[in-house]
């Protein structure tokens, strides 16, 4: 039997604790250890953060291309001129550009185009930005939409040349203003009611009449569709006299006498 004494208290094993410290990303979390005796326990892990990637910018869309000008084709009517169409149509360069453009259909003279003949605006230009191609679109729905407004000329020796000259282009009879201005001057002065009743015609029955002084017979053969039947009518005259000196002189041009 083993002595008497004081009761022994039994050696409990020493609970050590402490913290480890855990760190994710910018947080630091304390976590406890926990050790038994000199065993020391493994450190929990601390949970996987996520981390959210920032969404990628969506991919820029093409720019869109410049539309290419298309040509617009235009019908020459009575009164035009290539000034006047260049202007209305906005072309780059104006007339000479215009004429340019189109030599070949209109010839060698820019101010002989005629009715009817087909001008291509635009086909040689470079790629116009597309309100300068709206433009052109809406323009060329217009002229057949919109009535041309007839040309006028003066009341006067200058008007009446210049009419007939534009009567003339559309017949194809020669002639030019200084020949036809030279020739009324010498036979009538300017005088669209002149008359000759002295000479070998008038003696016939048929005297001169007009600017250019064309007999009665020679006026009818001559006339030119379109103009007055009144002999004295200065338009109808000039381009009657013009048209029968294209016959027998080959151009009122070539004209320096009586006729």
């Amino acid at each position: 039997m083993p002595p008497k004494g004081k009761h022994r208290r039994p050696k409990n094993n020493r609970v050590t604790r402490g913290f480890a410290i855990a760190s994710t990303g910018g947080a630091a979390l304390a976590l406890p250890l926990t050790a038994a005796g000199t065993a020391t326990a493994t450190p929990a892990v601390a949970p996987a953060v996520a981390v959210a990637k920032p969404a990628a910018a969506p991919a820029a869309a093409p720019a869109a291309l410049p539309r290419a000008a298309t040509p617009v084709t235009y019908a020459v009517v009575a009164g035009d001129t290539l000034y006047g169409i260049a202007t209305d149509h906005s072309v780059s360069g104006g007339w000479k550009k215009l004429y340019e453009d189109n030599k070949k259909a209109i010839g060698d003279d820019p101010s002989l185009i005629r009715p009817g003949l087909k001008l291509t605006i635009g086909a040689k230009a470079p790629a116009a930005a597309r309100a300068a191609t709206d433009r052109a679109d809406r323009s060329e729905q217009r002229t057949a939409l919109k009535p041309v407004a007839a040309k006028t000329y003066p009341n006067n020796l200058d008007g009446w040349i210049r009419e007939s000259l534009d009567i003339m282009a559309e017949r194809g009879i020669p002639g030019s203003y200084e020949g036809i201005h030279r020739n009324i001057m010498r036979e009538s002065s300017g005088n669209p009611l002149a008359i000759n009743n002295w000479d070998s015609n008038a003696a016939a029955g048929t005297p001169s009449k007009g600017l250019l002084q064309v007999i009665d017979p020679t006026f009818r053969a001559y006339h030119v569709p379109g103009t007055s039947f009144d002999p004295y009518d200065p338009v109808a005259n000039i381009t009657a006299a013009c048209n029968y000196a294209a016959a027998r002189y080959g151009s009122i041009d070539n004209v320096n006498g009586p006729y």
